[in-house]
C-alpha cells in the first residue's frame, strides 16, 4: 500500500480576524512501507500531516491518495486509519464490544464486527481482556484497543498520534513490539516526541519542522547523521539534534 499527499497545502484560521496561518505549503510526501517514526518540534505540522493522510482533514490545494485512490472515497477509508492520542474508554462496553462498535460505525454489519472484533483483539494479544469493560483497562491495554478499533475493517495503513504518550518504559516496551509484529503487514506511521520511541525498531524515520521535511529514509541513515564521537545509545538524540541545529 502507497500513501502519498501530493503538493499539499493546508492552513487553518485564528485570532480575532481570523487569519489563515498556513502549515503545510506544497507539501510532498510518500509513506514507505513498515514502520516510519515522524519526529519533529512542537508545531513542526506531525499532527497536521496525519490528519491530512488520514483525511480527517482535506488539503486547500493538492491531494491524498493510496494506491492511486483519492482520499475523498469510501475505499480509502477503509484502507487508511487514523489512532488519536487519546482513546476514551467507554465504561459499558467491554474492549469487544468496543472494537465491534468501530467496526459497524464503519460500515460492517454486527455480524461481522463481532467476529473481526475478537481476531484483531487476539492479534493486539488482548484476548484475555476482551470481556473485560474499557473502563477497567490500563493506559497501555487502551491503546492496544485503539490499535485493535482502527484495524477492524481491514485497514493497511496506520496513521498513529502520539501513541507512547504518558506509558511508562515497560509499556512503550510492549506498544514497539506490537507495532514491529504489525508492520509485516501494515504500513505503520507514528508521531512522537521522544527520539528513544524509534530505537531499532523503525524502518524508516522521517523528520520535520515548520512544515518541511529535513530528512526522510532509512533508520540507519538517520542514525549516520549524528556527530563524530556520540555516545553509544545517543546516536538518535545526536543524529536529531543535528538536524534542527543544520535547519536552524
Amino acid at each position: 500500500m502507497t500513501l502519498e499527499l501530493i503538493s499539499c497545502t493546508y492552513g487553518y484560521s485564528h485570532g480575532l480576524r481570523r487569519r489563515r496561518r498556513t502549515v503545510l505549503s506544497d507539501f510532498d510526501y510518500r509513506l514507505p512501507e513498515g514502520l516510519t517514526i515522524l519526529l519533529g518540534p512542537n508545531g513542526a505540522g506531525k499532527s497536521t500531516l496525519l490528519k491530512l493522510a488520514a483525511s480527517v482533514v482535506r488539503p486547500d490545494s493538492g491531494r491524498v491518495v493510496c494506491d492511486g485512490v483519492p482520499g475523498t472515497s469510501k475505499a480509502f477509508l477503509r484502507t487508511v486509519a487514523r489512532m488519536p492520542q487519546d482513546i476514551v474508554p467507554m465504561p459499558g462496553l467491554t474492549a469487544r464490544e468496543y472494537v465491534a462498535y468501530v467496526g459497524w460505525l464503519k460500515g460492517m454489519s454486527r455480524t461481522d464486527a463481532w467476529k473481526a472484533a475478537r481476531r484483531v483483539l487476539a492479534r493486539v494479544e488482548l484476548t484475555e481482556q476482551s470481556d473485560n469493560k474499557t473502563g477497567s483497562l490500563s493506559g497501555g491495554q487502551l491503546r492496544r484497543v485503539g490499535v485493535a478499533a482502527a484495524l477492524v475493517h481491514g485497514a493497511r495503513v496506520l496513521l498513529l498520534d502520539e501513541p507512547t504518550a504518558g506509558m511508562d518504559p515497560r509499556q512503550r516496551r510492549v506498544f514497539r513490539d506490537l507495532l514491529r509484529d504489525l508492520s509485516g503487514e501494515v504500513s505503520v506511521l507514528m508521531s512522537t516526541h521522544d527520539v528513544a520511541d524509534l530505537a531499532e525498531d523503525a524502518d524508516h524515520v522521517t523528520v520535520l519542522a515548520d512544515g518541511r521535511i529535513l530528512h526522510s529514509g532509512s533508520t540507519d541513515t538517520f542514525l549516520a547523521l549524528a556527530p563524530a564521537g556520540t555516545a553509544a545509545g545517543r546516536q538518535a538524540e545526536g543524529a536529531y539534534t543535528e538536524l534542527l541545529t543544520r535547519y536552524e
